[in-house]
């Protein structure tokens, strides 16, 4: 749906972004993945021609965004913002209205969208009459998401959207996104700096320095099969988490005891994580889920877990 092919953007003769090219696509979740300054916030916003590169080109279903009105462009994509964009002196209805509006949106076509998404976000509708520094930093960043799903795009753009949050709302909203099914039929780029964030919300990931594409790949290949020393160091301080998160019950399924594998796998999600297994021997959980822990013990997963990664490192 997306494909980028040789991007390139300089400010005062310094690359910020280096001959890059990628695709993504449909219904694909790529995240740009770096530390700060190393131009994945200038390639995102020039896929909406937020900003114009020097070189290259941005299609969008093979159509070259550079031809056409940007604003036209960018009614057609939604874009989240890190500081969420509210205007102070708007409600939080007629924040979320703003698009809607542009495309002349009947009132009460846009009521109902607007009272399906809140409900969707766990928002009240008592807060439409509100403005935005009336909310709390999660609400606010609830609205952003609402505003930029009001007209149903087929893409979303999203630049460090979780950053400005604390580490309990962050993994709240993470958690609505993985499990909206509002976000799981877009084609997404986010941008973040947060690794375990890329890793757990990616399909992709585009792992970038200095302006250049350092490797692109599933978090398990960027895990398993890095691209060179600078991939390894990149994920060396986080790895033993990232290898919990991303290795699943079904990566384990040959590992595991024979009494396992007589289970009907309709009576658990045998997607779960290593990771979230664990907690749930930790907490002795009642889910459906605890089926698992009936048929192994810890050390017979965390015996698994380490024969997978000897076996994904070779």
């Amino acid at each position: 749906m997306i494909a980028v092919s040789g991007l390139t953007k300089s400010y005062s003769g310094n690359k910020a972004v280096d001959d890059i090219s990628f695709r993504v696509s449909e219904g694909e979740n790529l995240v740009l993945l770096g530390t700060s300054g190393c131009g994945k916030t200038t390639t995102l916003k020039m896929i909406n021609r937020l900003i114009s590169p020097d070189a290259g080109v941005v299609t969008i279903d093979g159509a070259d965004v550079s031809e056409g009105k940007p604003e036209e462009l960018r009614r057609k994509i939604g874009y989240v913002m890190q500081n969420i964009g509210l205007f102070p002196h708007f409600t939080i209805a007629e924040n979320i209205a703003v698009v809607p509006k542009l495309l002349h949106w009947d009132a009460d076509k846009t009521l109902k969208r607007t009272l399906e998404l809140i409900e969707k976000f766990q928002l009240p509708q008592s807060c439409l009459k509100l403005y935005p520094q009336e909310l709390s930093g999660g609400q606010q960043q609830r609205v952003g998401l609402t505003r930029a799903l009001i007209t149903d795009p087929a893409i979303l753009l999203m630049d460090e959207p979780f950053g400005a949050l604390d580490n309990v709302t962050r993994s709240g909203i993470q958690a609505e996104f993985k499990a909206l099914e509002e976000f799981k039929r877009k084609t997404i780029v986010m941008v973040t700096h947060d690794v375990q964030e890329a890793f757990e919300l990616a399909d992709r990931i585009c792992l970038m320095d200095r302006g250049k594409i350092i490797q692109i790949g599933t978090p398990k290949e960027l895990l398993y099969k890095p691209a060179n020393d600078f991939v390894i160091k990149f994920l060396d301080s986080q790895r033993l988490v990232l290898e919990f998160k991303t290795t699943t019950i079904s990566d384990l399924w040959n590992l595991l005891p024979d009494s396992l594998s007589k289970l009907n796998t309709d009576k658990f999600d045998s997607h779960l994580s290593v990771w979230e297994v664990m907690e749930l021997f930790s907490s002795a959980s009642s889910s459906q889920e605890n089926v698992i822990l009936n048929h192994i013990t810890y050390e017979e997963l965390t015996v698994a877990f380490h024969k997978y990664q000897k076996r994904e490192k070779r």
